[in-house]
Formats: structure tokens, sequence, C-alpha cells
């Protein structure tokens, strides 16, 4: 049976991304523009970016005053109840503002520390995904009602299809690529889809074996880090460590193990 205030806080979760998504994929103006720029030139955000967090903390406040919130673009509240909120209003910025469809808005709630429920829209896959600790991951789509979500049995190694993420900063992006260069031998193949939300879901979904990508923050991992783990995957950053912005990983049970492995190996993590 699923805790009263798990519930409560996965309705919020999903109303509060649907929501948002809905802003997002309906209201992009046509003459979309930067309108700031953060840890680089090409790290960027736009006027939806900043609607889309408006919406989702107006809403929250609205219905759980005390709760804090940690919002990726500037939202940030320490609250008094135990519930903090980690808000990414539109991950995979970059693809949205040159129209490409992947994309997501991701909504996680903490209770004391700990990522409980978590909820991710797709829009332009007509998905959304979402979990609570101990209860599973589930999604909604083409396909008629909930379908709980699963990972994929472990192939060998070489055979794995993997994806990753680059960062805005030159100099780290260049290293990726080396990284990355390294790994492809290794694998059935690696893809860059531009959104982590997106990517720890398809693991979650089975659409891939594994991801991994340094320089993460809290509100890209909350709540796709959670759906990962209740659909099976393992998931974690470097070796007995939790994802972190040194290198987050997730990945079936059998992949997840060497390819942690091969990140160490190759300084992944490194600056």
């Amino acid at each position: 049976m699923t805790d009263p205030l798990h519930a409560e806080l996965l309705q919020l979760a999903r109303e509060a991304a649907r929501r948002a998504g809905e802003l997002l994929r309906d209201g992009r103006p046509a003459d979309l523009a930067v309108a700031a720029t953060k840890s680089s030139p090409i790290d960027v955000v736009t006027e939806m970016d900043i609607a889309a967090e408006k919406l989702i903390t107006t809403l929250i406040a609205e219905r759980r005053p005390r709760d804090g919130i940690l919002g990726e673009e500037g939202a940030s509240t320490d609250g008094t109840s135990g519930v903090r909120w980690v808000i990414d209003p539109l991950d995979g910025t970059v693809n949205y503002l040159y129209g490409l469809p992947t994309w997501a808005v991701s909504v996680a709630a903490e209770l004391d520390g700990e990522t409980v429920v978590g909820a991710v829209s797709a829009p332009m896959r007509g998905e959304t995904y979402h979990a609570v600790r101990g209860g599973g991951a589930w999604a909604t789509g083409a396909w008629e009602g909930e379908r709980r979500l699963a990972c994929r049995p472990a192939p060998p190694l070489d055979q794995a299809l993997v994806s990753t993420g680059f960062n805005y900063v030159a100099e780290v992006r260049t290293h990726q690529a080396e990284v990355a260069h390294r790994l492809i031998p290794l694998l059935r193949d690696i893809r860059r889809s531009g959104s982590a939300a997106v990517d720890l879901c398809d693991v979650a979904a089975g659409r891939l074996d594994g991801f991994y990508e340094r320089g993460l923050h809290p509100w890209d991992l909350a709540a796709g880090d959670l759906i990962a783990r209740e659909a099976g995957a393992l998931t974690g950053g470097r070796p007995s460590q939790r994802p972190s912005r040194d290198l987050a990983i997730a990945a079936a049970p059998g992949v997840f193990e060497p390819l942690q492995a091969l990140l160490e190996d190759f300084g992944a993590w490194h600056d």
C-alpha cells in the first residue's frame, strides 16, 4: 500500500510535470530566443525555461507551502516540512531551442534527503514516466493504460547500447569525447540525446542498456534516477559512491559493473 504522503507527492509531481510540459509544447513562440546563458555561451536559458519553472513552483507553493524547492533556474527555498522539490523545468533546452523533440520536464520530491517520488514528462513523445520509492516505475503513452517499466536483460558489454551527454564547457567536453572514443570499440554503440532525464527513463523502459554522464546537477538526476532504479536498473557514480556531478551512471545489472569499471579506468570523472 502506498504511503499517503508519497501518494500526495506523486500526484502533485505528475500534475506539475504535465502542466509544465503542456505549456512548453503549446506555448513555444515561433521566435523563441536565448534569454540568458550560464556556464558558457552555449549553456542557454530561454524565456520558456523560466515560465515553466514559475508554473511548477507556484503550483507547489499553493498546494504545499511549507515544502522546500530547488530549481534549475534559481528557485531555492529551504522549507520546514522535511520535503524538498527538485525541479528541472526544461531538460534539453538546446534541443527545445532548435525544435528537436527530445526534451522533458523533471519533477522529484525528496523526504529528509531521500528521493521518494519522481515524474518526467516528455510531451513530444506523448509519454510520461513516474515512480514512487518501493513501488516500481510506470509510464503512460501511445499504449493503453499504464505500463510497468523494466530495464533490459543485460547483454554482453560489447552488445550494450549506451547513452551519454556532453558538458557545455569546451575543455570538459573535449575530455568527455576522449572517454567516448575509448569506449565506442567496447560497446554496441553510443547515443547522445541531449536530455539526461529522457536517457534515464529510456534505461528504465529498456530502450538503452546504460547511460553515463559527468557534470549533472541534482535537478538533472533526481526523478530519472529514481525511475531507473525502480525499473530494476543500478545507479551510482564512482565506485561505492552515489550519482554526483563527478559521474552518474544508470544501467541494467550486468552492464553497470563493467561500465563503471571502464569509466573509472578511463578517468571519466577527471577535471
